[in-house]
């Protein structure tokens, strides 16, 4: 499948094939720190497929074990935009589905870390949705 996708203020854009059957969600804590969320969708897909416009920025997160994470995201607006092994030349990019484009047509066919999930996520179909802001009309939560 053929995706594009870009940094919130638009510096940074990216395009490049993957594979859809690849979506994961990772409910680890260093994920849910670094999105400022319960969890983060990522799509792994070989570097040599993604094509990238702009610099992004550098983090280096070293894990408990030694291993070394790379966290690229956007200088201006701070939009994570993937993950890679931190030694040598990136092989996979593990591409942030929030800043996907077609992110509503990669629904995730794996969860991982899930010790680490939130105990209400199961419980958030029973929470009242609104269509937009509050203002809007509510969607009738699922039972």
């Amino acid at each position: 499948m053929r995706i594009s996708g870009k940094c919130h203020c638009g510096a940074i854009s990216f395009t490049a094939t993957v594979d859809p059957h690849r979506v994961l969600v990772c409910h680890c804590a260093d994920c849910q720190v670094f999105s400022g969320a319960p969890f983060r969708a990522v799509l792994p897909t070989p570097a040599e497929s993604v094509e990238i416009t702009g610099t992004a920025k550098h983090y280096v997160k070293v894990a408990e074990s030694g291993n070394k994470r790379v966290q690229a995201f956007c200088p201006e607006c701070g939009t994570q935009l993937y993950a890679t092994e931190g030694e040598g030349p990136p092989k996979v990019l593990n591409l942030r589905l929030g800043c996907v484009d077609q992110r509503d047509q990669l629904a995730p066919a794996a969860q991982i870390w899930g010790d680490s999930a939130m105990p209400w996520l199961e419980g958030l179909r029973s929470v009242p949705m609104h269509h937009k802001g509050f203002a809007s009309a509510i969607v009738q939560p699922q039972p």
